[in-house]
C-alpha cells in the first residue's frame, strides 16, 4: 500500500488544488470529502470513490473496509499530510477523493406523484446553499433545483455546512429558464417567495405537486420566477426588518407544505 509522508508530494499538491478550485474539480471530475459521516452518506448515495487517504493512528483499515462497499484504492498518510489537506479541524483521519455526478435536469426522477421541490436561485454564499440542502433533507423534499448557480456544489464549505446533505438530496442544476420550463412540463406549481404581488405563504395550497422558490436576501428572485410563478408568496415579518436568511425562509414554507400534507 502506498504511503505519503511529505506535504510537498505532487499528489498532495494536486489534492489541494482540487479542494480549492472549482475549475480543477470540473476538469478532473473529482472532489474531496472529509469525515466518516459525510463519506458514509456518499456511499449510500452510490458515489464512486477514486482514492481514500487515511491516518492509521486515527482510523484502522478494518474501519475503512466496514465503511466502504467497494475495494477502493487506499493511501496511508501521515498526520502532517492529513492536517495539510483537511479543510476543517477534525481528527477523524480520513479523506476520500470522489467522482462527481451529473446534475442535469433530465436525470431527475420523481417517485412521488406530487413532488415537493425546493428551488434556490442565484445563491452566492456556500454556507447558505449548504443550509438549504440541509433544510431540504430535513423536510424530505423530493429534489433541490439550483438555478443560475454562483458556487460549485462540491465546494468544501457546502459539503461541510450541509452536513453531507449534498449526498442525501436529489439535485438538479440549470438556468432559471430551464428550471421554469422543467417545472411547467411536469405540472409542478411554482410558489415564488417575493414581496411583489404576493400572498401570505400560509394561505396557499401545497398539497399538489409544488416547487418552493427562494432567492438571495440581497436581490431576491429574478423576473422569470416572479412572473411565471403560480403564485408569489411572502412570510409576514413581525419585527423591524423585512427579510430573513434564505434557509430559514425555505424551512418555514417547506414545513408548512409538509404540515398540509400530513407530514
Amino acid at each position: 500500500m502506498k504511503e505519503i509522508t511529505s506535504t510537498q508530494n505532487p499528489y498532495i499538491k494536486d489534492l489541494l488544488k482540487l479542494q480549492e478550485k472549482a475549475r480543477e474539480r470540473k476538469k478532473k471530475g473529482l472532489f474531496i470529502i472529509e469525515g466518516k459521516r459525510e463519506i458514509s452518506l456518499a456511499v449510500t448515495a452510490n458515489y464512486v470513490f477514486d482514492t481514500v487517504l487515511f491516518v492509521p493512528d486515527l482510523i484502522t483499515e478494518q474501519e475503512l473496509l466496514a465503511l466502504f462497499n467497494e475495494n477502493v484504492n487506499r493511501i496511508v498518510i501521515s498526520k502532517e499530510v492529513y492536517q495539510k489537506v483537511a479543510y476543517r479541524d477534525s481528527t477523524e483521519g480520513i479523506i476520500a477523493v470522489t467522482k462527481t455526478k451529473n446534475f442535469a435536469l433530465d436525470q431527475i426522477v420523481f417517485n412521488n406523484k406530487k413532488p415537493l421541490v425546493l428551488v434556490a436561485e442565484g445563491i452566492e454564499k456556500p454556507g447558505n446553499l449548504g443550509a438549504l440542502l440541509r433544510t431540504a433533507d430535513a423536510a424530505n423534499a423530493d429534489a433541490v433545483f439550483i438555478a443560475n448557480p454562483k458556487t460549485d456544489v462540491y465546494n468544501t464549505n457546502i459539503i461541510r455546512s450541509s452536513v453531507g446533505c449534498v449526498f442525501t438530496n436529489q439535485i438538479g442544476i440549470g438556468t432559471s429558464e430551464e428550471i421554469v420550463t422543467f417545472l411547467h412540463a411536469n405540472n409542478i406549481a411554482m410558489f415564488a417567495t417575493t414581496l411583489q404581488n404576493s400572498n401570505p405563504y400560509f394561505k396557499e395550497d401545497y398539497t399538489k405537486a409544488t416547487a418552493i422558490v427562494v432567492g438571495t436576501e440581497a436581490t431576491g428572485l429574478t423576473t422569470i420566477f416572479r412572473e411565471k410563478a403560480t403564485q408569489n408568496i411572502n412570510i409576514p415579518m413581525q419585527g423591524k426588518i423585512d427579510s430573513m436568511n434564505v434557509s430559514v425562509a425555505a424551512a418555514i414554507v417547506l414545513f408548512e407544505a409538509k404540515r398540509q400534507r400530513g407530514f
